[in-house]
Order: C-alpha cells, then sequence, then structure tokens
C-alpha cells in the first residue's frame, strides 16, 4: 500500500462472505481527510448486484500520484479493454505518434510496351486504414509508370508479421465476429471505422413479397461468398435476418424474413484470409485503371531484387488513436502488438510485442511481475491486471510529451459526437461527469471496466480505475454511479 503524507491513513475491514470460522476479508484503504469520499464508494460497492463478484478500484490524485481511495486494487482481475491503455501507451512511446504504415507495389521484371513481363507483389506492412480508395490510389500510381498489363502474378506478400491470424484465447465462435477478426500485415478494412479484415454485409427488402432480400457487401469483392436464404415478406410480416460466416470458410450464409419497406439489417462480418480480401481489392482496382493481370493470385515474399513501383503512407499514429480508442478497436490494437515486436526485436508476433508492453511499463516503474498479458485488446479472458497498476500508469504517462494525444483520443462521458464521446457517448449524460470523465470503457461476459481522468467539484483532477469481474446480470450502472461520484467530490 502506497503511503500517504500529510494524512492519516484508515484501514476499513469488512466481512464480503461468510463461511462458519473463515471469514473472507477485503481491504478498503484511504486517508482520513477523505472519509465522505471512502463512505459514499463503499456503499456503491456494497450493492447486492456484486454480492460474490470481485471488486478492484484504486482513486489517485492526478497531482501528485497519492492513493485517494482503494479497494481491492492490488488483486489481478480482468481488464477487458482496457488492456488497451497499456498497450496504447506502449506503442505511442515505442513508435511515436506521427508513425506511419506503408503498403507498398513492386514489380519484378521489365515493363516493354506497357506490359510487365513479371510478378506484381503486393506488401503490407500492418496498414489496418486501407480503404478500396487506397488500392484505386495504388492502381493509378502502377499505371502512372506505364504499365497497362501484368504478364506475371498478381502475388500479396504479407510476410512483415508472422502468419498467426488469432490471439490464442479468441473462441472459435467469435472468429466470425468482426471484434475478433484476424491480424495480417496486409488487409483491409470496410470504412472510416477501420475494422479491419471486415465486411459490412447488408440486406434489403426486394421490390416483391416472396423475393429473395438484395444483399450487399461492402467492399464490393470475390473474396467472401454469400449464400442467399432469405425470403421477403409483407410489411406487417417479422423481421428476422441472421448474417453468419461458417466456421472456416468465406461462405457468408444470410437467411430469415425482412418485410417489404422495412429497414436493413446489416451486420460486420470479420472473413477468413485478410490478406486475399486486400490482394482481391487490388486486382479490382488494377482492373478498373485498364491493368489487366494475365497470371493469377497468389502468395509470396517480395523478392529482394524488385522495383518499387507505388506506395501508400497512412494517417499518423495520434490520429489512428481516435477510432482506435473511442471505438475500442481490437484490431487496431494487435497490429500494434505486432507492430511493436517488428520495430524491436524485428518479430512482428504477440509474443515479442506484448514483451515491448512490459519492458515500457516497468520503465516507468509501474510492476508488470504483477501483471499476466496475452493479447493486446483485452479479448482474453486470461489478461491480469491490478486496478493499483492502471491509475499508476495513468498518473505515470502524464509527464510523456505524448500524453495530450493519448488523452484527446479517450472517450468522453455523455459527449454523443461519435469520435468524441466513443463508447462513453450514451452514458452519465446528464451528470456532472458528462464532458468531464475521459476514460477507457471495457467489455466482455461477466467483466466490466472503466480507467481514466476525472475533476472534481474541488477543482482536483483525479486518476480512478475500476474492474468489475464475476459478476451475473448487469452493474455498469454501478460503474458510472461509482465515477459520477467521483466527478461529484467536493472535497
Amino acid at each position: 500500500m502506497r503511503k500517504l503524507s500529510n494524512a492519516a491513513v484508515l484501514t476499513l475491514t469488512s466481512l464480503v462472505l461468510f463461511f462458519p470460522f473463515q471469514p473472507v476479508q477485503t481491504e478498503v484503504t484511504a486517508s482520513l481527510e477523505h472519509e465522505e469520499l471512502v463512505d459514499q464508494l463503499n456503499l456503491l460497492l456494497s450493492d447486492e448486484k456484486l454480492d460474490g463478484a470481485l471488486s478492484g478500484v484504486s482513486v489517485r490524485s492526478a497531482d501528485t500520484g497519492e492513493v485517494l481511495y482503494e479497494h481491492d486494487a492490488h488483486d489481478r482481475l480482468k481488464p477487458a479493454s482496457n488492456m488497451k491503455l497499456l498497450t496504447g501507451a506502449a506503442a505511442m512511446d515505442t513508435l511515436g505518434p506521427e508513425y506511419t504504415f506503408d503498403t507498398q507495389v513492386f514489380s519484378e521484371g521489365k515493363v516493354k510496351g506497357g506490359k510487365l513481363h513479371g510478378n506484381l507483389y503486393l506488401k503490407g506492412k500492418g496498414d489496418p486504414t486501407l480503404l478500396y480508395e487506397d488500392f484505386q490510389g495504388l492502381a493509378q500510381q502502377v499505371k502512372d509508370q506505364g504499365v497497362s498489363s501484368v504478364k506475371g502474378n498478381l502475388i500479396a506478400d504479407d510476410t512483415w508479421y508472422d502468419d498467426i491470424r488469432l490471439s490464442e484465447d479468441i473462441s472459435w465462435n467469435d472468429e466470425t465476429r468482426y471484434y475478433a477478426s484476424q491480424i495480417s500485415a496486409l488487409t483491409a478494412s470496410p470504412n472510416k471505422d477501420y475494422d479491419a479484415g471486415t465486411v459490412i454485409v447488408a440486406a434489403y427488402p426486394a421490390a416483391e413479397e416472396g423475393e429473395e432480400a438484395v444483399v450487399e457487401v461492402t467492399p464490393e469483392t470475390d473474396h467472401v461468398t454469400i449464400i442467399n436464404q432469405t425470403k421477403t415478406v409483407a410489411e406487417d410480416g417479422e423481421k428476422d435476418v441472421t448474417i453468419e460466416r461458417k466456421h472456416g470458410t468465406n461462405e457468408i450464409i444470410v437467411e430469415g424474413t425482412i418485410p417489404l419497406e422495412s429497414s436493413r439489417s446489416r451486420s460486420w462480418v470479420a472473413v477468413d484470409e485478410p490478406s486475399g480480401l486486400a490482394l482481391d481489392l487490388f486486382q479490382r482496382a488494377l482492373e478498373e485503371a485498364g491493368i489487366k493481370v494475365k497470371g493469377k493470385m497468389t502468395y509470396a515474399q517480395t523478392p529482394e531484387k524488385s522495383d518499387l513501383v507505388a506506395s501508400h503512407t497512412s494517417m499518423a499514429l495520434e490520429d489512428l488513436f481516435i477510432p482506435f480508442m473511442k471505438l475500442s478497436n481490437n484490431g487496431h490494437a494487435e497490429v500494434l502488438i505486432k507492430e511493436m515486436g517488428r520495430t524491436v526485436y524485428d518479430e512482428g508476433s504477440w509474443d515479442k510485442g506484448l514483451d515491448v508492453v512490459e519492458e515500457y511499463v516497468q520503465t516507468i516503474d509501474v510492476d508488470a511481475d504483477t501483471m499476466r498479458l496475452r493479447d493486446g485488446s483485452g479479448m482474453s479472458h486470461v489478461n491480469m491486471v491490478p486496478a493499483d497498476e492502471i491509475s499508476e500508469l495513468l498518473y505515470k504517462v502524464r509527464q510523456e510529451p505524448w500524453y495530450d494525444a493519448f488523452y484527446t483520443s479517450l472517450p468522453v462521458a455523455g459527449k454523443e459526437e461519435r469520435f468524441v464521446g466513443g463508447t462513453l457517448r450514451n452514458r452519465m449524460q446528464d451528470t456532472a461527469a458528462e464532458g468531464n470523465i475521459h476514460a477507457k470503457t471495457g467489455s466482455l461476459t461477466g467483466v466490466t471496466s472503466l480507467s481514466g481522468y476525472v475533476t472534481a467539484k474541488s477543482g482536483d483532477e483525479l486518476i480512478f480505475s475500476i474492474l468489475l469481474n464475476n459478476y451475473l446480470g448487469s452493474v455498469q450502472e454501478i460503474e458510472d454511479e461509482l465515477a459520477v461520484t467521483l466527478a461529484e467530490y467536493e472535497g
């Protein structure tokens, strides 16, 4: 426990579970001058919805780092997407806010009479923000080099990272979900949310009853196959459409009923092998630019003796942090893990990237030895981090030169603009927390977390970390009440 200066320390011990002769105790600490805050937070954490659950809470002064309140803050708990705070801080420090990702096109062979007598390589270096328009830009650059046809093959090079597509704790039934998309050094996104490795599938009612729904895929691609098993029904009929990718394939089954004149049904679907999606989009862009490819589409490493003919550079990391943190983009987190591994150890893998995260937090005196880190996004139920170490991290990064960009990327409570409020846009509205709390959310089955910054009514800026685990039902309301209590605190 951190010793507080100029304040006596009050230790409260309460019975949270009862077995005859074997009481289980939980420790709560705070300074005497904050007794009112202690009482308020303790009361909220005594809610019966948390009976049998685990609650780790840490509150610090943002100015001094002194602990103002703790409740089981040193116990290792699942952080869910609060894991992105560690990943993000390490990425900002290791890569830098101006860091960008390149995508390159190389040619092998000579161009004669507009014909490339050799192969064309599309080399990915991790950019999770590539849109179809970016592939169009690359294709135009190839055309500007005087190429009108490719006699050889069109080849995807995704060797910048290893070939392990999913972190080890992703369950099979999450594999087709957008939040568990496969990670490749060569990938593509369907829109400016930048959910890399996914396509958007939308079903619309047909013009007449009895017909199949109209199904659209964004971006348009042959990398997936749509199996349409839908029917358009009368206007007063039931809307019941499911959109699922068949496990281990790129067959997306759309089935069910959709009424005439009803709104669309839409879903983001993670594809199998996103490198193939990117290659298909590039082939389409080349064809659109008037460049024909005579050979086949395949995968290989770009030869050393090849010529750079086109390139695309991503947005800077500080800009990528907006969709990453505001929308809690899991794919971005895992790309950053692999990119850190590649940058520091010349190996784009989860193992090496997580090593970089642990090394970074140790440099700022956050205890990595008390954590278990298994991925960068927090999807794993095996991740374990104490609330105390998260609040310590949030205190230490305030001294970093990139802190402003890090802080700006955090969701803001109650702000409806999607890229401002993010995952907090519909929470804590019309409270002292609205527009005040800047914090990262986290959510898994039986897990919710919220860690960040708040200015109390006293004018003091506070840092907090709330990790609630192993509950049944929903306890997000309690989490919000804890945060609002900090915003309302008058000191």
